[in-house]
């Protein structure tokens, strides 16, 4: 059970950093003015699109990882479960959002951007179960150890 839990928080860890650094490349990539409807923080569909992908592939990558440290698939449904739960918690505020605050202007960091963007709420709970799919799309695509 101990190398699931550990396939788990590794396979969890993966996905948090390419998700990071995949999002932050493509948002110097793309810039504030098509990441960012004009003069607002609300993300645009293109924006969605990309970020759907990327997500996609990271939570393929951490489910192949969680499976190689928990040498089978269950250390990749446990992942599964887990980014599910986390995912609607985190989504649940989504549906109280504050009306958009200040309008957009200038150039915006990628930090500003992570911290304001705004996305719709069905997204925001959609998101965990694309990162389900892809996590247990891993199991299918390598075979245990």
């Amino acid at each position: 059970m101990g190398r699931n839990i550990a396939g788990v928080v590794v396979g969890y860890l993966v996905m948090f950093v390419v998700v990071m650094a995949t999002f932050t490349g493509v948002f110097f990539v793309l810039g504030a003015d098509r990441a960012f409807r004009a003069g607002s923080f609300e993300v645009t569909g293109l924006w969605i699109f990309v970020s759907t992908i990327l997500s996609l592939a990271a939570a393929i990558l951490g489910g192949l990882v969680a499976m190689r440290i928990g040498k089978g698939p269950r250390a990749a449904h446990l992942l599964a479960i887990v980014v599910v739960v986390l995912g609607v918690i985190l989504a649940i505020p989504t549906l109280d959002a504050p009306e958009p605050g200040e309008p957009r202007t200038g150039d915006v960091t990628s930090s500003e951007a992570m911290m304001k963007a705004q996305q719709p709420p069905v997204v925001s709970f959609l998101n965990p179960v694309i990162g389900a799919v892809g996590v247990l799309l891993a199991t299918r695509l390598r075979k245990p150890s």
